[in-house]
């Protein structure tokens, strides 16, 4: 798989050490990596001082450029998220938010986005629904920074509707979670190693230029 890395963004609410529900079916995802021989590291966001805001680096004391600098370093980005109010957490949507950051640091030849070569997924957990509203808008987001996505590249579990026994409790033996998350990593390790080897050659710079000659 030509030493290939994933990088998984847990965007729990929950500070280290507490336990986190997502954390866990994210265990399951480097647990298939590792058999495939690719190397995972998982950030706990919150853990970080992440600032709001929409640039790689906000300055006074942000360490989102510790994390984004192992997002670039990276093959494989799985965002993973626990559901709120049937939506995706607010540290979610600020990471997306600092991740757009990249249209501002394109290649200066290709004007492709910094993410352009890598693949990226979705893992979700929660109770209630909300799962597929999360998974389509975060990958539909990572394809608009530059994100290549797979077959089968989100894993959920939810519960019962209302308050109820978390994934950690009860969801651990969902077959349905276990399988997708065997999919996300197998397809996602596929894809990566084919754009290793067959970077995308598209050059949005000319391809712009174009759109502009014929918009007049």
């Amino acid at each position: 798989m030509n030493n290939l890395k994933a990088i998984f963004l847990n965007c729990t609410l929950k500070e280290s050490p507490t336990k986190s529900n997502t954390d866990a079916l994210i265990q399951k995802a480097v647990d298939e990596y590792e058999k495939l021989g690719i190397e995972s590291t998982v950030i706990r966001v919150v853990d970080y001082n992440v600032a709001t805001g929409i640039s790689s680096d906000e300055g006074n004391g942000d360490q989102w450029p510790e994390i984004y600098k192992q997002v670039l370093a990276s093959n494989i980005l799985v965002i993973a998220t626990p559901i709120w109010f049937g939506v995706r957490g607010s540290v979610c949507q600020k990471v997306m938010e600092r991740l757009s950051g990249g249209y501002d640091e394109a290649d200066p030849e290709t004007g492709q986005f910094p993410l352009y070569g890598k693949v990226g997924a979705c893992i979700v957990t929660g109770n209630e629904d909300g799962a597929h509203d999360v998974c389509s808008n975060t990958l539909f987001n990572l394809t608009h920074i530059g994100c290549t996505i797979a077959p089968n590249s989100d894993s959920y579990w939810v519960g019962e509707a209302g308050p109820g026994p978390s994934y950690l409790e009860i969801g651990q033996k969902s077959v349905y979670a276990n399988k997708t998350v065997r999919y996300l990593a197998h397809n996602t390790a596929w894809m990566a190693n084919l754009l290793s080897n067959n970077p995308i050659p598209t050059n949005l710079k000319e391809l712009e230029a174009d759109a502009k000659q014929a918009s007049k």
